[in-house]
């Protein structure tokens, strides 16, 4: 399985200035967002604790420590962060392997960008072990890189997963297109410095300088991200 590897060497797409597409998993490429929340109100409930539906938009998109941090101290739950992950893990895997549903357009998008040779990374907050999980239904060929929250020092809404991902790909964060679909994200992929699609999948995100908001994938394809390159 791929993850942070050497720079290849910056390439374009058919001419065009955009140099690779960076893209998050769950709820952006996969439609798991609702997954690891109902994980949550499942795990809390064991622990004898309810959820308050209105922290689902704070836990949304952010790193796994951080949000089971939150949980912790919103409940007041006896467990340790590193104790609740685990079981969030477990129970995150035991739900995809029931079923995994890819976003609308997802599937249509990785195929175009493949087709016309764009290099792709995967940048994610979750874990490698969910994400290796995952790639088998999103299809790991597509990527050449991928790059899991558990496997740097300061995961999203830090910019470095993204700075991680151009730099592999040899390409200037500047030349890349990020998509996204929680503010986390897309924090991140602007404090990296690259052109965002926000794709919202749980809270609104507001369209900006450099971000373009859509409400699906179904809106995006590879000349729509190389039009980003001129905005």
């Amino acid at each position: 399985m791929t993850s942070t590897v050497p720079a290849l060497g910056t390439r374009t797409a058919e001419g065009s200035a955009l140099q690779a597409v960076l893209l998050d998993m769950d709820g952006t490429l996969v439609d798991t967002e609702g997954f690891w929340w109902d994980t949550e109100v499942e795990v809390f409930a064991r622990l004898g604790h309810t959820l308050d539906e209105a922290w689902r938009d704070v836990v949304v998109g952010g790193p796994m420590t951080r949000s089971a941090g939150f949980l912790i101290d919103s409940t007041g739950a006896d467990i340790t962060v590193g104790e609740l992950t685990v079981l969030l893990n477990d129970g995150f895997e035991d739900r995809i392997g029931r079923t995994l549903p890819l976003m609308p357009g997802a599937a249509r998008l990785l195929a175009e960008l493949a087709a016309h040779g764009v290099p792709m990374a995967l940048v994610s907050a979750s874990h490698r072990r969910i994400i290796d999980r995952i790639l088998a239904s999103i299809g790991a060929h597509h990527f050449e890189l991928t790059v899991a929250g558990d496997e740097v020092a300061r995961t999203k809404p830090h910019p470095d997963p993204y700075l991680i991902a151009a730099a592999g790909l040899g390409a200037d964060p500047a030349r890349c297109a990020v998509i996204e679909d929680t503010a986390t994200g897309v924090a991140a992929a602007e404090a990296a410095g690259c052109r965002v699609v926000a794709v919202p999948s749980v809270a609104p995100i507001p369209p900006a300088a450099g971000r373009t908001v859509v409400p699906s994938l179904e809106h995006v394809n590879l000349p729509f991200l190389q039009g980003l390159m001129t905005l």
